[in-house]
């Protein structure tokens, strides 16, 4: 298979264009204040476990919920966004997690609060896998890869807004004036999307689904499921996405200020690099995938040896604390982590047809989120147990990325396979197509 991205259109490619922008611009809006509500816990871990007096176990289990509830709904979604449509679902998330902050934002209680943000990880589910098949429907699929890049950097923009903006009006501002404030921003994405957005554009409407039980919702998955690009993008995902998460979603900051004796201001600085690190890598690694489909492989295997290389020396720096240009490079590096994670969707893209899209795509989200709720879990438990060793608890990093690696090493020639035959069969296809 050529390394090059194939350039023949594709039987019924959507036209693209402004109007495909300024639709799948609103389908982004809405990921991206899912984001916002998302990460703005990583800004607000301690100042929740001081409201809330919890220890650093109790803290994770903020973090873990809610992406329990994100993963157990990936391939539920995957299947609504299939038989429903985008704006459906999205309308739907984004009651859901506009709900969820502003109960965080009033919750009395560790329970309450707890039950929040389950509601926020439940509504956040709905969003990214709809906003890639928005994607799908609107743009060429040539324009697959750079589109999931776009679409992600503009997911770190808003864990930017979180890490510059919510963490300096929690201290200016106090715990709830800040998240009630910030959940007026669902309101605003929700009447946007009822307005104006639209599942496809005229002429590109998918076909009808003619059934809908449970024995077609078993193999849709089953299908998704028995193709080697679907588990290749999966363990992509599981391996590259979830060190960057972990830190950014709960654990860097603590790191930072009680492992490393930063200051707040300091550490937010460098939770801002990550992310914007994340900015600059989605554009490059977008551009190199969709030019050169071999990449993907190398790009993804590349970044979690690198992210192992720096977390490593980082945490294990024979001081008391790490350098701070060691810290900087650690913090771009795992900037490199969503951008490689998105590779993942564009194994199992090509594996699926259209109308199981969503499906496949929801396996993969699966597996960034599941390895970050089990990491979150051990590193609390972790520090719990070792007296607050951060050497201990990031450790735990490791064996979910060997774990990754295997699968992806056992799955990469299997999926290539079977993507050159799709491949031929989407030529023939293109070639056939009547004009």
């Amino acid at each position: 298979m050529s390394s090059a991205a194939p350039t023949l259109p594709l039987p019924g490619d959507p036209p693209g264009g402004r109007r495909a922008v300024r639709v799948w611009g609103i389908g982004v809006a809405v990921y991206f204040v899912a984001i916002i509500f998302r990460t703005s816990l990583g800004v607000a871990g301690l100042d929740a476990a001081d409201r809330f007096h919890v220890n650093a176990s109790a803290l994770a289990t903020f973090s873990i919920l809610q992406l329990l509830v994100y993963a157990g709904m990936q391939i539920p979604v995957g299947l609504m966004v299939d038989r429903l449509g985008t704006k459906k679902v999205l309308a739907l998330g984004a009651v859901l997690f506009t709900l969820g902050q502003l109960g965080f934002a009033l919750s009395p209680s560790y329970g309450m609060a707890l039950a929040s943000r389950a509601l926020l990880g439940c509504g956040d589910a709905m969003t990214f896998i709809s906003v890639l098949r928005l994607g799908a429907r609107w743009f060429p699929a040539r324009r697959g890869p750079l589109i999931g890049q776009v679409a992600a950097l503009f997911g770190m923009a808003g864990n930017l807004v979180s890490t510059l903006l919510i963490a300096r009006s929690l201290h200016g501002l106090g715990w709830t004036t800040t998240f009630v404030g910030s959940s007026m921003a669902g309101v605003v994405v929700l009447v946007l999307l009822l307005l104006f957005l639209k599942d496809h554009p005229e002429g590109h409407e998918p076909p009808p689904v003619e059934r809908a039980g449970a024995a077609y919702v078993r193999g849709q998955i089953a299908d998704a499921w028995r193709e080697p690009g679907t588990r290749l993008g999966m363990w992509v995902h599981f391996t590259t996405q979830f060190p960057a998460m972990v830190f950014l979603l709960l654990w860097g900051l603590p790191f930072l200020v009680e492992a490393q004796g930063l200051s707040r201001s300091v550490a937010g600085e460098l939770l801002t690099l990550v992310v914007l690190s994340n900015m600059v890598f989605g554009l490059v690694y977008g551009q190199i995938v969709a030019r050169h489909h071999a990449a993907r492989a190398p790009l993804a295997l590349g970044t979690v040896a690198a992210t192992a290389l720096l977390w490593a020396s980082a945490v294990f720096f024979p001081a008391d604390h790490a350098p701070m240009w060691l810290l900087i490079v650690l913090c771009a590096v795992l900037g490199a982590c969503g951008p490689a994670s998105m590779i993942g969707f564009d194994f199992a893209r090509p594996a699926n047809p259209p109308e199981r899209q969503g499906t496949a795509s929801g396996i993969v989200n699966m597996g960034g989120f599941i390895a970050s709720m089990t990491t979150l879990f051990a590193v609390g438990v972790l520090l719990d147990a070792t007296g607050d060793n951060y050497r201990i608890a990031f450790s735990s990093v490791f064996v979910l990325e060997a774990l990754g690696v295997v699968q992806i090493l056992r799955l990469r020639s299997r999926a290539a396979h079977r993507e050159r035959e799709h491949h031929v069969v989407s030529r023939v296809e293109a070639v056939h197509v009547p004009v």
